[in-house]
């Protein structure tokens, strides 16, 4: 099958490069390398890397003519900076109507676009269905739904995941590989009053491979696993597993462009996919932590506005 990515290099976009390689699928990034690593994407045979991005017309317009894929997987997204308004609208929004004109001329068979939680703004109600109404109050949230809508417009046979934090190989956002780094420093950290819902690659990666297949439903579903954990947790696990014992550290409020909670309801996606998550909480930080004593944090990013310690 040909696939082609956008985002490749990021977290996601790598992991589905190496689960699918050795499966014989040929595969085409589309890469800017903003928050993405080079190091990622080598040359080896079956994968193919063109720098650039999305919102440029021409280059995916060339992209698609020449690889012609079957299946296309937008992972793409500009998140690093909150106040970016401009970069996210670029790349989120404008990049996804290319994405989605390349695909409607290419008369590509499957679109499969990454949405975030955000989408769904201060939920109503948790775990949070499906059909929750869409509220986003930050730029990327804003952007990422917005680019979802021209996806979902477009015609092209789309699945728009709207995904809990997948945790993995390369995972460089959000409080674990913060707390990781920051301990491992002897640096002093923080909690948010929050609570996530944390996804392992296997799940996602065992979801994906039936994402792909060609009477696989489309529409919008949840990729979760329903159940929310405190970024406290987070905290006591990476504490323990680096050896540290109990320690205490301060719980703070959410900031003003956070959400408390967000546990997104997977039940549709289950009943369509016939999928569920199989790997426990603690079971999925565990081999987060283990990857990074062996690997190591590059990059921290977060959607949040920096508040100068921990998460």
């Amino acid at each position: 099958m040909r696939i082609l990515i956008t985002g490749g290099a990021g977290c996601l976009g790598s992991n589905l490069i190496e689960h699918w390689l050795p499966k014989g699928h040929e595969i085409l990034v589309i890469d800017n390398f903003a928050t993405g690593k080079r190091e990622v994407v080598p040359a080896v045979p079956g994968l193919t890397v063109r720098e650039g991005s999305i919102a440029d017309a021409s280059l995916v317009d060339e992209c698609f003519s020449l690889f012609r894929p079957e299946v296309v997987i937008h992972a793409a997204a500009a998140y690093k900076d909150p106040d970016d308004w401009l970069e996210d609208s670029t790349t989120n929004v404008i990049g996804s109507i290319v994405v989605a004109r390349a695909a409607q001329t290419c008369k590509v068979r499957r679109l499969v676009n990454f949405q975030t939680a955000l989408c769904y703004g201060q939920p109503q109600q948790l775990p949070i269905p499906v059909s929750h109404p869409t509220a986003p109050f930050t730029s990327y949230g804003i952007t990422k739904t917005a680019g979802e809508q021209f996806l979902l417009l477009s015609g092209v046979p789309t699945l728009s995941l709207r995904i809990a934090n997948v945790t993995g190989p390369r995972l460089a956002i959000g409080p674990i590989p913060t707390f990781y780094k920051r301990l491992h420093a002897g640096q002093s950290c923080f909690c948010s009053a929050t609570a996530r819902d944390f996804l392992d690659m296997a799940d996602f990666l065992a979801f994906m491979d039936l994402a792909i297949a060609g009477d696989a439903p489309t529409g919008v579903f949840n990729l979760s696993t329903g159940e929310a954990h405190s970024i406290k947790e987070i905290f006591d696990l990476v504490a323990e597993h680096l050896g540290l014992g109990v320690i205490e550290v301060p719980v703070v409020p959410p900031a003003g462009d956070d959400v408390p909670v967000v546990s997104l309801d997977p039940s549709a996606a289950i009943e369509a996919f016939g999928w569920r998550a199989k790997v426990g909480f603690a079971e999925t930080i565990r081999r987060q932590l283990v990857w990074y004593d062996r690997y190591g944090v590059s990059d921290v990013f977060s959607h949040l506005k920096a508040t100068g310690q921990g998460q």
